[in-house]
């Protein structure tokens, strides 16, 4: 099933009805893409060559997973940061900070191997929120402290630059960075009012920034300088991220939302491909 955008066809890679579908990961090692479904507290994956699929339920609201060096998976709960075996067993905190209100939500992983997670109040707040730094060791470093909704994390193609989504501030953010800390945060992009929340974000080949509009229907490109390079729009209104996967890292993964919507798309929920739409590049596995 396929519909027209502005560049590649859409198609659907996993038809879902995931309430809040986020964190489109590649796991090079397994050949396959990890996503999670926020408030369903469910981790999916999808192999496109095979086509075999695999949910597994989580004990809290997830926000991010991501593949470990040594196999299994790190997840940012709603608790903290915690760990899987490959077969889903052995679940170990790494790092357990419970804060009423507040959840993990979008995560990535550094050049280093580090797990940068993100986390927000459920009423948004602003100012309830962090990202923080989890070693492989389970030390936990804060890296911006007061944040509202702390979303798309991702780096230069040399790992000297960090991007990082605020989505309430309508701004992608760049930082230098020693590849553990961020430096002096300045604005990148900042998105006009009416085109959406940028949500999830992911960085090509060529050093450009992919990042997901909530509530803009659109996945954009944005050159290194900060212009907008390409514009790809997407019949769901509430995309949410955006990662490259499948044979040569070429093919782009859009997870997309069905919750607070009164008549969603029904592709809404669904895990999204655009096939052929750039080179993506390797992301290291968690090395805890």
């Amino acid at each position: 099933m396929k519909t027209r955008a502005k560049g590649p066809a859409v198609e659907i890679a996993v038809r879902e009805r995931a309430a809040l579908g986020e964190g489109p990961t590649w796991d090079a090692a397994g050949r396959r893409l990890i996503w999670v479904d926020i408030l369903a507290s469910r981790i999916h994956t999808y192999a496109p060559e095979s086509g075999r699929r695999t949910v597994m339920a989580t004990e809290q609201h997830i926000g991010a997973a991501k593949p470990r060096a040594g196999g299994g998976m790190v997840v940012n709960l709603r608790d903290g940061v915690a760990t899987y075996d490959a077969d889903g067993s052995n679940f170990r905190w790494l790092h357990h900070d419970p804060t009423p209100g507040r959840r993990g939500n979008d995560a990535a992983v550094a050049p280093d191997g580090s797990l940068w997670a993100g986390t927000m109040r459920y009423d948004e707040a602003p100012g309830g929120g962090n990202l923080t730094r989890i070693s492989a060791d389970g030390r936990a470093v804060p890296l911006f402290p007061s944040v509202a909704v702390s979303n798309g994390t991702g780096w230069s193609p040399d790992g000297s630059l960090v991007y990082y989504v605020d989505s309430p501030t309508r701004r992608i953010d760049v930082c230098a960075t020693d590849g553990q800390l961020p430096g002096d945060r300045r604005t990148f992009v900042e998105v006009e009012a009416g085109a959406g929340f940028p949500d999830g974000l992911t960085v090509d080949a060529e050093g450009c920034v992919w990042v997901a509009l909530w509530d803009g229907g659109q996945i954009r490109r944005y050159t290194p300088a900060g212009a907008l390079d390409r514009t790809i729009t997407l019949p769901v209104t509430r995309p949410t991220a955006c990662a490259f996967g499948g044979p040569g890292l070429r093919d782009l993964y859009v997870t997309t939302a069905r919750t607070g919507l009164d008549r969603p798309h029904p592709f809404a929920g669904s895990l999204l491909v655009l096939a052929d739409a750039g080179q993506g590049l390797p992301v290291p596995p968690f090395a805890g």
